[in-house]
């Protein structure tokens, strides 16, 4: 690791075996652990643990206070709001050990996880999805998904901005922000026409 591309803040740990990309920053009393690898320009909040066996892809933001399991994968972009619930064995037992067990969970780029939401393992967050604070959510999530509740459930779609998306009847959408088209068909949202924000600035 060349330390001279990223910052740690002197009260975190890095142990060995961990590889971190240039423009990434790690805030006071983190830990990550081996074989944790961490992409470019990240952002991670105070108080979080990562790994062992994690990776993150570029632009992540991971806020305070967040343990990031052994079996976990977050792809660019992905927003973690602080205190969630990350599992990563569904019958834990403190006499038994299930190491060899550990469930793949990933979360898929452009994914955003709301404060105190609890996502169960061995399920994949679709990209662009957006998870409601508090939700508990175990099972798959869509590709620009919104779910919220307990247990999480679909609330509708939203744009690769956030906005959330209006579907006529013919399965078409347009975003009223960054003008984005999509079209839906049952459970599939994908992006038609990209777009930019009504001043002109764009989004990709």
């Amino acid at each position: 690791m060349d330390k001279n591309n990223f910052f740690v803040h002197e009260s975190s740990y890095i142990d060995e075996s961990v590889e971190i990309e240039e423009g990434t920053k790690i805030w006071h009393f983190c830990h990550i652990l081996k074989n944790t690898i961490i992409g470019k320009n990240c952002t991670i909040g105070q108080g979080c643990s990562i790994g062992p066996n994690v990776k993150i892809g570029n632009n992540v933001k991971i806020q305070n206070n967040n343990n990031i399991p052994d079996g976990l994968t977050l792809e660019d972009n992905v927003f973690i709001g602080p205190l969630i619930g990350f599992t990563n064995v569904k019958t834990p037992r403190s006499h038994w050990s299930r190491r060899e067990e550990y469930k793949k969970t990933l979360v898929k780029e452009g994914g955003s996880i709301g404060a105190n939401a609890v996502v169960i393992c061995g399920i994949t967050l679709g990209k662009y999805c957006l998870i409601g604070a508090g939700s508990l959510v175990t099972k798959n999530v869509p590709d620009y998904c919104l779910v919220y509740g307990n247990p999480a459930s679909i609330g509708g779609w939203v744009c690769y901005c956030g906005i959330k998306l209006n579907f006529n009847d013919a399965g078409n959408a347009k975003c009223s922000l960054c003008e984005r088209e999509y079209i839906k068909h049952e459970l599939e949202v994908k992006m038609v026409k990209d777009g930019k924000y009504k001043d002109g600035r764009s989004l990709s």
